[in-house]
């Protein structure tokens, strides 16, 4: 499994800092994936819906600790380049 492509878009919620979508080998999208600011730092939350008991059930995830971690590190990895880009921008259009 490979991920192709990766987007994110930041968000203004409570831990929620962006949402993400990923292409898997040019095949298959994943969107709504959920970057999260953790008290150990940001992570990647899958996409998931809220059950009638208030509980969430992820609607897709990975099934192997190196997929999450292949999944987590794309993510990241985008949002980073993403949140400088848009920081660099911000600081242009200040000028």
């Amino acid at each position: 499994m490979k991920i192709t492509n990766v987007s994110c878009r930041s968000v203004n919620m409570k831990k929620v800092c962006a949402l993400a979508s990923i292409t898997i080998d040019d095949a298959i999208v994943v969107h709504d994936l959920r970057i999260v600011k953790g008290k150990d730092g940001f992570f990647v939350a899958m996409p998931s819906r809220v059950l009638p008991s208030g509980d969430f059930k992820d609607i897709a995830h990975p099934i192997t600790t190196e997929c999450r971690e292949n999944i987590q590190k794309a993510v990241l990895s985008n949002y980073k380049e993403t949140k400088a880009i848009e920081e660099n921008n911000t600081t242009l259009l200040s000028r």
